[in-house]
Formats: structure tokens, C-alpha cells, sequence
């Protein structure tokens, strides 16, 4: 779509003084893709030359916001040598968006928009990650993937500030992982997708609830809890207004599916027996 407001487009290496109407630009596959009446002037960050992904020495993987779809899933695959792997093909495959999409729509983007449905988010949060946002004037700071996304389309980036990076730590990348994902159509909006890891070192587990509610919910355990206590946990902590309400499932059915996908999980990491595949 074209943004007829847009009176200038800039290359984030020249630094310039914010201004109101300014926006950062990634991949675009959002911006573009409606009006956006408010905005004058776009911060192009494909310049930026930021490596997509990086695996520091401690084991921690560092991935850019500018990070493609694409490049995270080529990785998840090819390169990844992590027990918690397959966890990346599964997000990005929760898209469910065309080629196009897959090669410009970027993880930053993705975690930025806060849209209840981003598997980015369901990602980052299943596996503790921590944002890197930067401010104008070059400061950093640091927060959880689980507190940066704020609500349905509210995240905790300030004014002109830039979500720089996603950090996974080493140890939540050995962890053993289970996935599940539901939608009320075959090709649909994800309506609810639960994630579960087991710590390698601990065994504590960790149930992220995404999707069915506003904003990402992660539950850990020292212990794997039995099912009326990993119910209980949801339901004390997500409150009815926090079940995602829109075309693509009531809050009482992404309730339901939620309960019902986190016990799958829950009963996936817990058993000695082989896991099934599919969702339901």
C-alpha cells in the first residue's frame, strides 16, 4: 500500500533528532501493509548491517531485530546445534504467511507490533529472551521479551526508542521443548499456541501462554506441576479481560484452548513416553 503521508524516507546510519510522525522501518510488511495517517517520515534500518544471528561464546544466541523470517527459520534448521531447535521451524511456521512475507517481515517487527498472534513473541518469551532497546541518544537498556509486550498492540518502547536485539540465553536453548498451536481455521490466525520447556540443568518447566491472550503468559515450575495446579496458575494469573477477544475466537474458547493446549504440554514434558506429533 502506499503511504501517501510519507514525505521522507532517511537511512538510520545519520543520526537525526526524532520528530512526531517518524517511524522505524524494517522489513515493512506491517507499515505497508495499511493506512498509516499519522506518520510523515520513515528511519530506514536495512543499512544498519547487523549480522541476523549471532551465538556468542557463552552459548547465548543474539538475534537482530532486522533478522528475517526467512534467516531465523534457514538457521533453526541448518545451523542451530541446540536441543531446543525445532522450537524455531514450529514459530516461524505459525506465520502462516507467503514467501514474500517470510523474506521481509523481521523478528524486531514482529515483537514491536505486539500483536497477540506474533510467534516471534511466542519464541522469545518460551525461551526467556531479553529485548536490547536503545534511546536516542545511544543509552541501552534491557527487558524481558514477557514484560516488553505490554497488551495487544502496546509494547514498553518509549519515544524514538529502538528495540536493537533478542537475546536467548544458553541454557534455555538445551532445554527440551513442546509446541502446540490452534486456530479456528485451516490456515488460519493462530487462536492459542502454548509452548513448554524442561531445564536441562533443574528440571524446573515452563508453560508460555500466547496467542489466546493479550499478552504473552510464562509460567514456571521448580517441579512439574500436577494438572489442577498448572490450571489453577492459569487461571489465577490471566485474567478474563486478558483472553484475546476478536474474529478469530471468543475469549471463552481461547480460555478453553489454552487450558487444554497447556495441559498437552505439560503432559508431553512430563512423560517417558515418546511424544505424539500434532497439535490435538
Amino acid at each position: 500500500m502506499d503511504l501517501n503521508t510519507i514525505t521522507d524516507v532517511r537511512d538510520a546510519r545519520r543520526r537525526e533528532p526524532w520528530r512526531p510522525g517518524d517511524a522505524w522501518l524494517g522489513g515493512g510488511t506491517y507499515l505497508f501493509s495499511e493506512p498509516q495517517p499519522g506518520l510523515r517520515r520513515l528511519i530506514d534500518l536495512g543499512r544498519m548491517g547487523w549480522e541476523p544471528l549471532i551465538r556468542h561464546t557463552d552459548g547465548s544466541l543474539e538475534i537482530a531485530a532486522t533478522c528475517t523470517i526467512a534467516q531465523l527459520s534457514r538457521y533453526g534448521r541448518k545451523s542451530l546445534d541446540a536441543r531446543a531447535a525445532p522450537l524455531f521451524e514450529q514459530c516461524c511456521r505459525a506465520f502462516l504467511a507467503s514467501f514474500k512475507i517470510w523474506n521481509m517481515a523481521t523478528v524486531g517487527g514482529n515483537l514491536c507490533n505486539a500483536l497477540p498472534a506474533g510467534p516471534m513473541i511466542s519464541l522469545a518469551a518460551a525461551l526467556d529472551g531479553t529485548c536490547l532497546l536503545q534511546a536516542q541518544d545511544g543509552s541501552l537498556r534491557e527487558a524481558k521479551v514477557v514484560d516488553f509486550v505490554l497488551g495487544a498492540g502496546a509494547n514498553d518502547l518509549a519515544e524514538g526508542e529502538l528495540l536493537r536485539s533478542v537475546t536467548l540465553p544458553a541454557r534455555a536453548l538445551e532445554c527440551r521443548t513442546a509446541f502446540r498451536q490452534v486456530s479456528l481455521y485451516g490456515l488460519g490466525r493462530s487462536g492459542a499456541l502454548v509452548t513448554g520447556t524442561v531445564d536441562p540443568v533443574d528440571g524446573s518447566l515452563a508453560v508460555t501462554v500466547t496467542a489466546a491472550t493479550v499478552r504473552p503468559f510464562r509460567f514456571w515450575f521448580p517441579l512439574p506441576p500436577s494438572r489442577e495446579r498448572l490450571a489453577a496458575a492459569i487461571d489465577e494469573t490471566v485474567a478474563p479481560d486478558a483472553w484475546f477477544d476478536d474474529i478469530h475466537g471468543l475469549p471463552e474458547w481461547r480460555r478453553h484452548m489454552g487450558l487444554r493446549l497447556a495441559e498437552e504440554v505439560r503432559r508431553e514434558l512430563t512423560s517417558s513416553r515418546r511424544p505424539e506429533e500434532g497439535a490435538l
